[in-house]
């Protein structure tokens, strides 16, 4: 089994506009009652599959539990979306309790699709799942001790080991965060945690200045790879969240080669201002394709919306604003 390869939704940078990364014009893509029992579907992943695309969306009921479901497309825009949560059966432990879980990444490694999502077991943590059709799904051993959020796996083995970005937390609407990385052999037993990325101080790039997450699936690129995050400023309105980027080394991945000081995209459109949780921009997926790159983030944590740019672009605007 291979990853398949197919065009990614895409959008021409708008005449007249200079930002290194924009927004889709029908945004957004998924709206928050896209499936009957849904409050919200956002902070959401998708990745090619067979002639069209899979994804693993969170949707919260009405109820607002959290759950994740799974849903497939042609063109990755338009949506079928599951109308029950996705049913775990056992991977490689028969421990496969979850109070929720929510905001999953989804890669390709190998012979297999791998989810991570943030799980309650006893607080936050990181979960983790494969499987191969995206109509059965087994749960492996949480990664991680309570409490956690922000897994997100890089799409191959780093010096013979799986590789995990995440981002230490508390059991609420955690006021800190910095990224780290962990190594496993095989998917089950973590270590080797290194400190990757912290906040930076207020002065000198304040929209990230409270707390990071890893965003979507790094992008291996001749450069690096390349991560798109979110940064949190507490502000008198509360936490306002937007997308950056890193270049981290290919061998080394908590070095961090470049970051970028000014935000990428951050809540300016009526859908990220206005919703269950205000001024918010929430990367959790990437489709490439040659130097394009399209990027999945919840916008306002109530619905789905995609936003545009080039690699090479990124990559130069990085190392000419970096921190």
């Amino acid at each position: 089994m291979t990853a398949q390869s197919v065009m990614i939704p895409w959008q021409d940078r708008p005449e007249g506009c200079s930002d290194i990364m924009w927004r889709f014009s029908e945004n957004p893509i998924i709206n928050r009652y896209a499936i009957p029992t849904s409050n919200s579907i956002f902070n959401s992943a998708v990745i090619p599959f067979e002639d069209g695309f899979a994804g693993v969306f969170r949707c919260d009921n009405k109820a607002v539990q959290m759950n994740i479901f799974a849903g497939f497309s042609k063109d990755g825009i338009h949506w079928d979306i599951n109308h029950d949560p996705i049913e775990m059966k056992a991977g490689n432990t028969e421990m496969i309790e979850s109070d929720y879980k929510y905001d999953p990444r989804v890669t390709f490694i190998e012979d297999r699709y791998w989810i991570t999502w943030c799980n309650g077991y006893n607080g936050p943590t990181i979960g983790i799942g494969y499987t191969f059709d995206f109509k059965e799904f087994f749960q492996c051993e949480n990664a991680f001790l309570p409490f956690n959020r922000n897994g997100v796996l890089f799409p191959e083995k780093i010096n013979g080991k799986y590789a995990m970005l995440s981002r230490p937390s508390d059991n609420g609407h955690t006021p800190f965060g910095d990224i780290y990385i962990s190594y496993s052999p095989d998917m089950k037993y973590w270590g080797e945690h290194r400190c990757v990325m912290k906040v930076t101080p207020f002065e000198d790039s304040a929209w990230q200045c409270t707390k990071i997450g890893g965003g979507p699936v790094p992008i291996k690129t001749e450069e690096g790879w390349l991560l798109f995050y979110h940064g949190v400023i507490n502000t008198c309105r509360g936490f306002r969240y937007s997308m950056g980027a890193a270049l981290l080394d290919l061998e080394d991945p908590a070095k961090v080669l470049y970051r970028t000081k000014p935000y990428l995209l951050a809540p300016a459109e009526l859908y990220e201002l206005t919703g269950d949780v205000p001024n918010v921009v929430f990367p959790c997926a990437a489709l490439t394709e040659g130097d394009k790159v399209t990027v999945y983030y919840g916008a306002a944590d109530t619905v789905v919306a995609i936003a545009f740019g080039y690699i090479s672009e990124i990559i130069d605007f990085m190392k000419k604003n970096s921190i």
